[in-house]
């Protein structure tokens, strides 16, 4: 085992049970013999206590793929280890459940949209019925003017058969039929959509390209195609070995309970001077595993979706617009903090180096004022009814940290925009970077419907009436 080195990130175990555990791997206590694991592959030690339930996207776990370990002071544990398989895995030989199209079967019958606001275009996917790329703009006389495409218009019979990305299995469906396309002899218009699993997503667009001329590919996060292991969301290289103790032992081994205090106590000294370098620190190279995904010509940091509060509407939107509750969002490494009227900050943060926290943008009146001026703060939509109400709001945010590429504060524009949803209290969040330091959050929510008839000439919001 190359000297069984563990390199789990966070409270690592004592070398000597991660070894034992490794070690003993290949004998459990029915004698049965199970997949030697390696320490090329990083492994983390969890002690859940008796009540727990395996996790269930991932790496696959089962009951009976388990050794017993006893520590020298006699305590006893039963460690379930994850199933790591190699080549054709296991746990695809054996799935016996619904294909990848039965399980977005849902999505396409519930004649559900998802939307994509980005620096000019929106774009509105209906699954399995069209892809439509527009822009609205409010010419004088308040007629409203849409310039918009279809990028695909009608699901292909016979989708794409099922393949793998570079990094995340996805699950192709073509669209065609779209708007002709002048470049290509009128030739309709067509995408591929590709349906990736993150089991914590509601449906949102990921990514919208243009491979080839008048041909796209876009990229939609869902959580339907989670429980099929081909495509099942791998969120960390680290496999989590879980021991639960057995009759008469301690949630975890006494040893490791002292050795883990000695260790904060001997931590203690250098994580006060972290958090004093915080404010200072510049913003974390990513990691091969936390590279932005490209998006066409702009850059997408992440995406995410959250229940927000369990406020009532009218204290949530009076915290809201007074800056005193913020909205959160955000997976993978960084996180966004959006609070009105006051600042957006990009953060990471670590058990062990702490809060690392970027300053995207600060809130002035004046300076978004001025810069409402010379574009534009509000944008509409027609109701059926032939009156106009407001679809979205931009607000200007200057004056962030310092970029290290440019020698300038980093800037922001914030849209909030209305998004429907079952959960009253859901909050989307997603930023851009089409120019370096140069950013664009989207932030999308019900609780944005209430208040965007409120935004004065300036996208200035208020608290209902």
């Amino acid at each position: 085992m190359r000297g069984c080195r563990p390199r789990a990130p966070g409270p690592a175990a004592p070398r000597a049970l991660l070894c034992a555990l490794l070690a003993a791997a290949a004998v459990a206590e029915s004698g049965r013999a199970l997949p030697q694991l390696s320490d090329d592959i990083p492994f983390r030690v969890n002690w859940p206590g008796t009540e727990f339930s395996l996790p269930t996207t991932g790496v696959l776990y089962k009951e009976d793929n388990y050794i017993i370990m006893t520590t020298v002071d006699k305590e006893k544990y039963k460690c379930i280890l994850p199933l790591i398989a190699s080549g054709n895995e296991e746990e695809e030989k054996d799935y016996k459940g619904p294909t990848p199209g039965e399980l977005l079967e849902p999505l396409f019958k519930q004649s559900s949209c998802s939307y994509r606001i980005e620096s000019y275009w929106t774009y509105e996917v209906c699954h399995g019925k069209h892809i439509r790329q527009y822009h609205e703009e409010k010419e004088t006389g308040q007629k409203i003017n849409i310039q918009e495409y279809y990028l695909g218009n009608m699901m292909i019979k016979n989708p794409l058969s099922e393949s793998e990305g570079q990094m995340t299995p996805y699950y192709p469906v073509e669209m065609g039929n779209g708007t002709p396309c002048s470049l290509r002899q009128n030739l309709p218009r067509s995408s591929t959509v590709m349906y990736i699993c993150h089991p914590e997503a509601k449906h949102e667009i990921l990514s919208v390209a243009e491979v080839t001329t008048c041909e796209y590919e876009v990229v939609i996060l869902t959580p339907l195609l989670c429980s099929h292991p081909k495509y099942r969301f791998r969120a960390s290289p680290v496999n989590d070995i879980f021991c639960q103790s057995l009759p008469g032992s301690p949630l975890k081994p006494h040893n490791l309970e002292q050795l883990e205090k000695q260790q904060e106590m001997m931590k203690m000294p250098f994580r006060r001077v972290k958090e004093e370098e915080m404010h200072s620190t510049k913003e974390e190279k990513f990691s091969s595993i936390h590279k932005p995904v490209a998006v066409g010509g702009h850059q997408l940091l992440t995406v995410g979706t959250t229940h927000i509060s369990k406020l009532t509407d009218d204290q949530l939107i009076k915290e809201f617009l007074s800056g005193s509750y913020c909205f959160h969002g955000g997976v993978g490494w960084w996180k966004y903090e959006f609070c009105y009227g006051k600042y957006v900050h990009q953060y990471h943060e670590d058990k062990e180096s702490g809060k690392t926290s970027v300053v995207v943008g600060t809130w002035s009146k004046e300076e978004h004022i001025e810069w409402s001026r010379k574009n534009a703060a509000r944008t509409y939509y027609l109701r059926e009814d032939g009156t106009q109400s407001v679809r979205m709001v931009s607000h200007f945010y200057g004056n962030g940290d310092v970029c290290d590429l440019t020698d300038k504060p980093r800037q922001v524009t914030v849209k909030l925009k209305c998004k429907e949803s079952d959960s009253p209290h859901a909050v989307t969040i997603y930023m851009l970077e089409p120019h370096s330091c140069q950013y664009i959050l989207g932030v999308e929510s019900p609780v944005i419907c209430k208040i965007l008839d409120t935004a004065d000439e300036y996208g200035l919001l208020s608290v209902p009436s």
